[in-house]
């Protein structure tokens, strides 16, 4: 993409055309939003794939393999597709992986503040098409709707949590699992940083994810893993060496119990589809 910033409408009368195309997982040089007001989508992202019904936004980080098919549901299927540089929010204060990482598309409610965000597409819109491309402008307009849908995850998350201090520590585990994950480190060391027992940490991780604490660090290993098996020449061992795995046997047995294949497969399969 050349543009700093690109924005378009997707409707049902482009959904065929778009499934008629050939449409493999891929991945792009830019940073893309993507929010659906009527229809569906199924978004393949972080090596797995999800059908959401609208209203729906999702979001793809620049170099992120992912695939989306629109659906037309009761004859209609409307979405926004917003592209940018990540230059173009060179500091942004908001992360839509910022409470989980291995989840970028989030169904939220119909309603008033949806449709606002929707007045916000067609804002930028129109300053695009205008005469003069006011990047200023739509900096600001952009910068309004990622604040809008940090609002809605946050108030999902509330719905989601018993206490509300879950939410912080959960919150605070991703950053030290953000720093550490390609260490050797299992639970003790990440709840004795956190100043709480392993059992309360798996109660936390199970509430919010449904997931013990091993399990999250081993999932975000693998997204790592299958990221550098796709963008790399590195050999297996050195993958599974520089995520924290000593043995490549051991590192082939997990991504297999997690992925259904062995490293050496997934590599072989994505190299295809990516050709």
């Amino acid at each position: 993409m050349d543009q700093l910033f690109h924005i378009f409408k997707q409707t049902s009368d482009d959904v065929e055309k778009i499934r008629s195309l050939p449409n493999e997982p891929h991945q792009h040089d830019f940073e893309e939003l993507i929010l659906c007001d009527e229809g569906s989508l199924e978004h393949f992202i972080d090596f797995k794939t999800v059908s959401y019904q609208a209203p729906v936004v999702g979001f793809v980080s620049k170099g992120k393999i992912h695939r989306v098919k629109p659906v037309v549901k009761d004859g209609k299927c409307t979405m926004w597709i917003l592209r940018f540089k990540s230059e173009f929010l060179p500091d942004p204060d908001f992360q839509i992986y910022a409470y989980f990482h291995d989840s970028a598309t989030m169904q939220i409610q119909r309603g008033e503040y949806f449709q606002q965000m929707m007045i916000l597409c067609e804002m930028m819109y129109k300053v695009m098409h205008g005469e003069v491309h006011d990047y200023h402008v739509v900096r600001h307009l952009l910068r309004a709707l990622f604040a809008m849908i940090e609002v809605e995850r946050g108030r999902k998350i509330q719905d989601e949590i018993i206490y509300s201090g879950q939410s912080a520590i959960f919150r605070n585990f991703l950053k030290l699992l953000e720093e550490n994950f390609h260490r050797h480190q299992g639970v003790e060391f990440y709840a004795e940083k956190l100043f709480m027992s392993t059992r309360n940490l798996n109660l936390i991780c199970h509430h919010i994810m449904h997931q013990t604490v091993t399990e999250i660090i081993e999932k975000r290993k693998l997204i790592e893993a299958k990221n550098l098996l796709i963008n790399s020449d590195r050999s297996i061992s050195e993958i599974g060496f520089e995520l924290g795995f000593h043995e490549k046997a051991y590192f082939t047995h997990v991504f297999k119990k997690r992925s259904g294949q062995t490293p050496t497969e997934f590599r072989e399969e994505m190299r295809r589809l990516m050709s």
